[in-house]
């Protein structure tokens, strides 16, 4: 199911390329919460054509975003997010992605990732993971065909000398904190980048691109991208917390962070 998913996110992710790669006004492209003026149209096209391949597929209860307020255990929902990275794509950088998970409800009615795809059109690249079932990542070759690869985390034990990678908001409070974060670390990791979208810098984490990612604020929109890239990075054996140590709240507003599962405790107290 998971590989037929991916194959959805695809075809999705090349409609979207084609539109990304086609001249257009930069002057429409304020932005909202959650959205773009220049990418709504596409926002639009891309969850609709995704959802309907979705439920040919299997349809489970419906989308997370349609759930009712009491969920019964067992209950399975689709997530399917707008364009992750929506600046990235306006301004015609690579680094964009079409998010799709699932979600299931435990014995306790806890909901919970359990599927995740994340596809880069623009850069040939697919991760893909199920629970009990690893992690992939699929890299476009167009001579020799794509190439499958297992995903995991880095080795690196230590704060120092690593890669850390960190998202912010536009909103000004809430980039404030992400950059006092960074300052706090500066000069231990041997590099600190900021590229995003989040889903990227999660399985970027989970292939040991990065030691870690970073950020504050991820609000409900992000959904979609966080529960996406979170399957992959649990089950490439990263992890991913809240910066208080506690796990993903699924129905509010993280303070997220995704570690190889070897710095994490030493990057936590720069982020209190």
């Amino acid at each position: 199911m998971t590989q037929a998913v991916a194959q959805v996110a695809r075809h999705a992710g090349r409609h979207a390329l084609q539109e990304q790669v086609n001249p257009h006004d930069l002057s429409t492209t304020m932005v909202s919460p959650g959205e773009t003026k220049f990418t709504s149209e596409v926002n639009t096209r891309l969850i609709r054509y995704t959802r309907a391949r979705l439920s040919e597929i299997e349809p489970f209860q419906g989308f997370w975003e349609e759930r009712p307020e009491d969920n019964q255990p067992g209950e399975r929902y689709w997530c399917v997010g707008n364009i992750d990275g929506a600046i990235n794509f306006i301004r015609n950088m690579a680094e964009w992605t079409v998010t799709i998970s699932l979600f299931e409800f435990d014995e306790h009615c806890h909901a919970r990732p359990i599927m995740g795809v994340v596809h880069a059109p623009a850069m040939g690249i697919t991760y893909m993971a199920a629970k009990g079932q690893g992690a992939i990542r699929i890299r476009r070759n167009p001579v020799g065909g794509d190439k499958r690869e297992k995903v995991m985390p880095s080795i690196t034990a230590t704060l120092d000398g690593s890669v850390v990678s960190y998202g912010m908001s536009y909103v000004p409070e809430e980039s404030k904190r992400a950059l006092s974060a960074v300052a706090s670390i500066a000069g231990k990791p041997a590099d600190i980048k900021r590229v995003g979208p989040a889903s990227m810098d999660l399985c970027k984490v989970a292939d040991g691109t990065y030691d870690a990612y970073f950020e504050p604020h991820l609000h409900k929109w992000d959904v979609p991208a966080v529960s996406a890239g979170a399957v992959v990075v649990w089950e490439a054996q990263g992890r991913l917390r809240q910066w208080n140590g506690e796990l993903i709240h699924w129905r509010r507003e993280n303070d997220v962070v995704a570690s190889n599962g070897l710095i994490g405790d030493e990057l936590q107290p720069y982020l209190q």
